[in-house]
């Protein structure tokens, strides 16, 4: 049974917290910790807080054995003291508060240099914060976090279970993945620069993981939870599930290089795209065809803006026409549950249905069979390589049968599709 959590209420100045930034004694990202969230005004409001000597809330701190202090409240207090006072540490950022001086009429900005050069620089480092040193197990201190971080500027979904389930494989996967896309996810407009730092990037690649896991689509919440917490997930299904999502996404980017341009962007809809995507490659359906996912981008692209046609017609409190059925139907189901699983049943079966009839099907005889080797090789006068720049002779038990057409592009493993190349020459071919 681990031992209860202990507190000491205790003060610090302003120096005394710089002192152990300076040191490396503080901790200002332990890794349940979210990234920074306010907003320059926000900075600003703290610092002449201060400056004008205004009690502000307690900084909570959990003290290991190494003696470093973890910040598990405070975090964004912190970086603005250390940023306006252009300490070592934290991302530069230029500070300014507006402030009266005691021999200026009127108030004026004030970076730490101003502060510094009119004399109110030692004022600043002498102001006292309370403290409360928290001692106890570290999963003790995860739940402490998650609840004292529940005010303010709340904690999202995402920074929820990012402090829960920071040490969990799944987890850090999500974040890597998240991390390794994350130019992808803000170039296509699926996340902004703000969302980031609130880690809903983190959060749509989670939801993704588990509903691989699950083998399709899934509602949100508890499944993502279970998912992250290990039920079901092993090490070989966190490779698979890795593995996966990457090859969906790259799949993805290729067939929709302007999806930025539609209305799957918004995070709801890029989930229901994505799943669709998967669903296509389980099918065995060939994806990797350049004209035909030229046509899937504008099939996309058409249904986005029949979609938003109607939407602006509900707006004006216009019907639908007869012919856009299809459009009214997908926009009640983001309209009554982004999250719902049956609303997305119903998104993905639409968005199914556009491309289903386009891409082809792989032949399910990959290999040809021995009897088509012994009918292709006697069918021929001559045994010889069928690439024009080799023509080596071949010999029985030394030839590989190709597909001319790949079968990755669609080509059958059929007599008509095959011909005798020597082993390095078909090596080379690849999929051309």
């Amino acid at each position: 049974m681990s031992e209860p959590l202990t507190f000491h209420l205790t003060d610090k100045t302003v120096t005394d917290l710089i002192n152990l930034q300076e040191n490396r004694q503080l901790n200002l990202n332990p890794s349940f910790q979210r990234d920074s969230v306010w907003k320059p005004l926000h900075r600003r409001r703290f610092i002449s807080t201060i400056l004008d000597g205004y009690p502000v809330p307690s900084i909570f701190l959990y003290l290991d054995d190494a003696g470093t202090y973890h910040v598990l409240d405070g975090k964004q207090r912190l970086e603005t003291i250390f940023k306006f006072a252009k300490i070592k540490g934290v991302r530069r950022e230029e500070l300014e508060v507006k402030y009266r001086l005691p021999s200026e009429e009127e108030d004026r900005w004030l970076d730490w240099r101003a502060l510094t050069k009119a004399g109110k620089a030692t004022g600043f480092r002498s102001y006292r914060m309370q403290v409360v040193e928290v001692h106890g197990e570290l999963s003790d201190i995860v739940e402490l976090f998650v609840r004292i971080n529940s005010t303010g500027t709340a904690l999202t979904r995402a920074e929820v279970r990012n402090a829960k389930f920071y040490k969990k494989d799944f987890m850090r996967q999500a974040r890597k993945l998240a991390n390794k896309f994350r130019r992808y996810f803000e170039e296509a407009r699926i996340v902004s620069p703000s969302q980031v730092i609130r880690m809903k990037d983190v959060e749509l690649v989670s939801e993704l993981l588990a509903s691989l896991v699950n083998g399709g689509l899934i509602n949100k919440k508890a499944a993502v939870d279970r998912a992250i917490d290990g039920e079901g997930v092993n090490g070989n299904t966190i490779k698979r599930i890795v593995r996966e999502f990457t090859g969906t996404m790259n799949q993805l980017r290729k067939t929709f290089p302007n999806i930025y341009a539609t209305r799957f962007h918004n995070i709801s809809e890029f989930y229901s795209l994505f799943m669709v995507v998967y669903e296509l490659q389980h099918q065995k359906l060939i994806l990797g065809d350049m004209k035909r996912n030229r046509i899937a981008q504008a099939l996309l692209q058409k249904f986005s803006n029949g979609v938003d046609d109607v939407r602006e017609r509900q707006k004006k409190l216009k019907g639908a026409r007869a012919d856009e059925m299809l459009y009214t139907r997908y926009l009640l189901s983001v309209q009554q549950g982004t999250d719902a699983l049956s609303q997305r049943k119903i998104r993905a079966e639409i968005i199914h249905g556009l491309f289903s009839g386009l891409f082809e099907r792989k032949d399910e005889q990959r290999m040809f069979s021995s009897a088509q080797r012994r009918l292709l090789w006697n069918s021929e006068d001559e045994q010889y390589c069928k690439n024009k720049r080799c023509r080596a002779k071949l010999r029985w038990g030394d030839f590989h049968v190709d597909h001319k057409k790949a079968h990755s592009r669609g080509g059958k493993t059929s007599l008509d599709n095959a011909q005798l190349l020597c082993p390095r020459c078909n090596t080379s071919k690849g999929a051309r």
